[in-house]
């Protein structure tokens, strides 16, 4: 008998027809990739099975027992539990309270934190980290957030795990290790759906996989009789050429940034690098190397203690992000929902608040113009939405990465520092994001690549800087770079 059965649902918001007469049979200890691109309806599914969405019609079955949950906790209480794309930890709280939330144990109204920090401590290791369970989470990367949403996940008697996304900011150990937690988890007979664009993982992982389109079920196959291609074709409804558009046309000019020996305490060290004219510059390294620490200097968003950063042949100091835009240095950052995006604000709202100087007149907005604007960001970028107006909330995960792009596009940067662009972001919208960069790369622009992926950064970087616990340990040209070489330096 299988563990789940979704059987006909059916879930509608505002002018979107989000899930549309979908059957999802998952078996009892399998690993399922739920497979589609963005805005398919793949999250949608899975906040409806776990008490965050209502269905507005269809049936759950869950070991055989008709099951209709409105809220989380009642998923949790039937051995349902879902992570997040986006996380949803309290960042004021330690990393033992977020795993322990809701669970508390003590006695006479007191919490026994001996108790709790051991079992946060445990749950910790089972993803492969040491993290103190007393650091706060505001405190911790998104890397990190990511593996204590996972411990917390495990902190529960849980049958089925639901993975949004789980990987998105792991590479090399951290994604072994959370491989390696999978791999334990199914064989007590824990089952796992697993959502991811990385289609290599799905091939490495997965049992059987079932591929989303428009709201649709397309087809469910198993892994060991799939190709890469069959799959391509099943989530974006034809094939996608050349994943990795190739160089054409720009040359690469003259030094426009330059670092030199920035360091910050227990975090950076004499880190040195150069950036030029339509060049494309990977920065390379394992979670927690210092490659967003970095970029975050560079804008403004942290102070550091020594060095300097050239600008077009002059010194500069910047004190914040805003200062950074004006300049002409801008960051899409790793983090969109906390980071990139005001949620509540509309798309053509989020796509000029950088730049607002684009649309003013004598102090007031020309509203035409943003119109105008934001329509061809949507056109270009391919932002999947009913329209300009809709709150950058009712997106997927995906089409809200590309608003991000699109914001700092549109501020007219010469240099774009790009924090992991395309994190849960599918492979036909990955495709697309790469045309953009390449496309800016050949107008002039410059662009620094931050990317866990690194097929992503051999595939578009001309030159790939390697960082390690902070510090510079290699440079290599983009051509004829290996995984194996990043790795080698990338752990010294």
């Amino acid at each position: 008998m299988p563990i789940l059965e979704m059987k006909q649902i059916n879930k509608e918001f505002p002018g979107v027809k989000a899930l549309d007469n979908m059957s999802l049979t998952v078996k009892k200890g399998e690993v399922h990739g739920l497979l589609g691109a963005n805005g398919a309806g793949k999250s949608t599914l899975m906040k409806v099975l776990s008490g965050i969405y209502e269905q507005d019609s269809g049936e759950i079955y869950f070991k055989g027992e008709n099951v209709n949950f409105t809220t989380p906790l009642e998923a949790h209480e039937k051995g349902i539990v879902i992570i997040h794309q986006e996380l949803s930890l309290v960042p004021s709280l330690s990393v033992a309270e977020n795993i322990m939330i809701g669970r508390l144990s003590g006695k006479n109204y007191n919490v026994d934190w001996k108790d709790i920090n051991e079992k946060a401590v445990y749950y910790l290791s089972q993803v492969g980290t040491k993290l103190h369970p007393n650091t706060r989470v505001r405190d911790l990367s998104v890397a990190q957030m990511q593996l204590v949403e996972i411990a917390k996940a495990l902190s529960y008697d849980a049958e089925l795990i639901i993975m949004d996304e789980p990987s998105a900011v792991l590479s090399g150990s951290e994604l072994t290790q959370l491989f390696n937690t999978i791999e334990t988890l199914t064989e007590r007979g824990v089952t796992v759906i697993y959502i991811s664009h990385r289609l290599e993982e799905i091939f490495h992982i997965c049992d059987r996989l079932t591929i989303m389109r428009d709201g649709r079920i397309i087809e469910t196959r198993h892994v060991e009789d799939t190709t890469r291609d069959q799959i391509i074709r099943g989530i974006v409804g034809g094939e996608i050429k050349d994943e990795y558009p190739p160089k054409e046309g720009g040359e690469i000019g003259e030094e426009i940034l330059s670092v030199r020996n920035l360091s910050v305490e227990g975090e950076l060290k004499n880190v040195s690098f150069s950036l030029r004219e339509g060049e494309i510059l990977g920065l390379a390294g394992l979670v927690g190397s210092g490659r967003t620490e970095i970029a975050r200097c560079l804008i403004g968003a942290d102070p550091f203690d020594e060095g300097e950063i050239i600008y077009r042949g002059k010194p500069v100091k910047v004190k914040n992000p805003r200062q950074a835009i004006k300049q002409g240095i801008a960051l899409v950052p790793e983090d969109r929902k906390e980071q990139g995006l005001v949620t509540d604000f509309s798309l053509k709202q989020n796509f000029t608040m950088a730049a607002l100087r684009r649309i003013q007149q004598g102090g007031f907005l020309k509203f035409r113009k943003e119109t105008k604007d934001s329509s061809e960001l949507v056109d270009r970028l391919k932002v999947k939405t009913p329209s300009i107006q809709q709150l950058a909330l009712n997106l997927s995960g995906g089409n809200q990465q590309k608003v991000v792009v699109a914001k700092y596009l549109y501020s007219e940067a010469d240099v774009l520092i790009l924090d992991e662009p395309t994190r849960g972001v599918d492979v036909g919208a990955k495709r697309e994001i790469y045309l953009i960069i390449r496309e800016l790369a050949k107008e002039g622009k410059s662009v620094i690549l931050i990317s866990s992926d690194w097929e992503e950064l051999l595939g578009l970087s001309d030159r790939i800087v390697v960082v390690h616990e902070g510090e510079i340990k290699g440079e290599m040209p983009g051509e004829g770079a290996t995984e194996e070489k990043i790795l080698d330096k990338a752990l010294a």
